[in-house]
């Protein structure tokens, strides 16, 4: 019975772009005089995106005491990305304009995304759980009967819809308790400004920790993984090798350990022809599949394995050949071989690029461990620049080569001046 408006403004939102809504609820339609809401008069602003509501345009809507609002911190990077994979999320910076458009206050932040779909199994489910989180605090002026009806109206995905207004409604009660049937009662994750996107994207849940000695614990969980617990163990020692070093040449510092524990880790963890067997094989590659995809459907591979694949005439990179679901096969068979890389038989590792990636780590080991003979307090940030060149390293094939080009023109540069003496660094200076 009450009067209401609502304007879409959905831009490119089907290729990833920005959705914003306009809802104006009032006693009685006559009292609604114009659909757009205009700067400093929004009551509420749901944040499903954090990055949209950072938007000059979204917060211009927001006037301090009047305003309430509810952002989801989860980290949804923008198109940007794709061209600056040395991009870090800003959320800090965002949150602090929120704040200070709202006088910091009447603002609740959560990961909203994150645990709805750890919760419900679809990303999707995050509208429904932050509306249920606003309805419960009593931002939203519309009966729990109006709004239950309005999702089976709606009549797409009615239970899932209801069941996240509920755990919505729960998290406004008690997040904790939501956090922890999520599954998220682990320990915090690092500040955004020590995380690298391409760090995190590359090794996923394995990425990110709280502390150095998370990070190498998932480090050496993933290597086990990737080949087996005594190739996790070279890795775990080295990593010792240097946190013992750089606390008796840097006492209390351990920014040169987190670098080689991030970065020798992921040299190690290099993606070949086992690597890609197992996550395919793994079961979570069929599993997304069959949570994304239904009835009937072929999946088919485009591989361009460096042994068999033939080369581009005109640019001299391994042309693409597509494989059908057979393949799955096979990725099993290699995924259980993968303990034996290395081994006469392995006809992978006989390629150059194969050949290539294990001696890229140690030469990394080498260099590490030379800076360790001459670590000092004084050149411990060279140090550390140094150990962080192989986040340059991306890609994989010619993609990557090209990368690893660069990334040595890198190191040797720094290198050279870490060969300089210190004297001669600080006149330089």
């Amino acid at each position: 019975g009450k009067g209401v408006s609502v304007l879409d403004q959905t831009g490119l939102a089907q290729k990833g772009g920005a959705v914003t809504c306009h809802v104006r609820i009032a006693r009685q339609p006559e009292d609604i005089h114009a659909v757009r809401i205009s700067a400093g008069e929004a009551d509420l602003v749901i944040g499903c995106d954090v990055v949209v509501v950072n938007d000059y345009w979204a917060l211009s809507k927001i006037r301090e005491v009047r305003t309430h609002a509810v952002i989801n911190e989860y980290q949804s990077y923008p198109g940007s990305f794709t061209r600056d994979p040395d991009m870090q999320f800003p959320l800090k910076k965002m949150l602090d304009a929120i704040g200070l458009a709202l006088d910091h206050q009447n603002l609740d932040v959560l990961d909203a995304t994150t645990i709805a779909t750890n919760l419900m199994g679809d990303s999707i489910a995050t509208n429904l759980f932050v509306l249920g989180y606003c309805w419960q605090k009593g931002l939203v002026p519309i009966s729990f009967e109006a709004l239950m009806r309005a999702i089976e109206l709606n009549g797409a995905a009615v239970e899932m819809n209801k069941r996240a207004f509920a755990w919505g409604r729960l998290a406004a009660h008690d997040l904790a308790a939501v956090k922890e049937a999520a599954g998220l009662n682990l320990p915090k994750l690092l500040p955004i400004k020590t995380v690298t996107v391409s760090d995190a994207v590359s090794w996923g849940n394995a990425g990110v920790a709280d502390t150095l000695d998370e990070l190498i614990a998932r480090r050496v969980a993933f290597l086990s993984d990737w080949q087996d617990a005594a190739y996790a163990d070279r890795y775990r020692s080295f990593v010792e090798q240097v946190r013992a070093a750089e606390q008796q040449k840097a006492p209390g510092s351990v920014a040169l350990t987190t670098a080689v524990a991030r970065y020798l880790g992921k040299l190690m963890a290099y993606k070949d022809e086992f690597e890609v067997a197992r996550l395919y094989s793994s079961g979570e590659f069929q599993k997304r599949l069959e949570q994304t995809f239904d009835g009937d459907y072929t999946v088919k591979f485009n591989l361009a394995p460096p042994l068999f694949a033939k080369k581009d005439p005109v640019t001299g990179h391994l042309k693409k050949a597509e494989f059908g679901p057979w393949v799955f096969k096979a990725f099993a068979l290699i995924a259980k071989l993968r303990k034996h890389r290395g081994a006469w038989w392995d006809v992978f590792s006989r390629t150059a690029e194969r050949k290539g990636e294990r001696a890229l780590i140690e030469d990394y080991r080498q260099s590490i461990s030379e800076l360790l003979g001459g670590l000092t307090r004084d050149n411990l940030a060279l140090a550390v620049e140094i150990a962080e060149v192989p986040e340059q390293i991306r890609g994989y094939g010619h993609v990557k080569e090209a990368h690893l080009v660069k990334a040595r023109e890198r190191w040797d540069e720094l290198k050279a001046m870490w060969a300089k003496p210190v004297a001669e660094k600080r006149i330089a200076a």
